[in-house]
């Protein structure tokens, strides 16, 4: 299904459930996240990412969260986005429905594909692979009413 996102602030401001599996292809060990994903207002126009909920990999079980900035992008309707600490991450353009982007985390190469199903659901997949990692991770946003 195709859902083009002409401004990508206003497609992610709020609340949403959020469900992610993990697949190491190493090891073939598979978890999962269950949480929430809030995109709230910042003071420049761009939005903070805050994410919380529980982990499942392999043994450990328990809370887990992160966060991350999302900036206006250099093309209308797109973001930049950056760890909490203002290093940048990546690029998104969901202008045409969906898009890819990429971080180099030496020695690590992380690809990431999002595509927005409709005005309620986002999903994207990062690829990690690399002499560190070789993960799959699947995340399914829907959003709260």
């Amino acid at each position: 299904m195709s859902y083009p996102v002409p401004d990508l602030r206003a497609y992610l401001l709020g609340a949403w459930a959020a469900e992610r599996e993990l697949l190491d292809r190493a090891s073939g060990a598979r978890g999962s996240f269950s949480g929430t994903v809030a995109f709230e207002p910042t003071d420049d126009g761009g939005l903070r990412q805050r994410e919380q909920g529980t982990l499942r990999w392999g043994s450990h079980e328990g809370p887990a969260e992160r966060e991350y900035v999302w900036r206006p992008g250099a093309r209308a309707g797109t973001m930049d986005v950056f760890f909490p600490d203002g290093r940048p991450f990546h690029a998104v353009d969901l202008t045409g429905s969906a898009g890819d982007g990429a971080h180099w985390c030496s020695p690590d190469d992380y690809r990431v594909h999002y595509e927005a199903v409709g005005p309620d659901e986002l999903r994207y997949a990062w690829d990690v692979t690399g002499p560190a990692k070789d993960l799959l991770l699947t995340t399914v946003l829907r959003r709260l009413a």
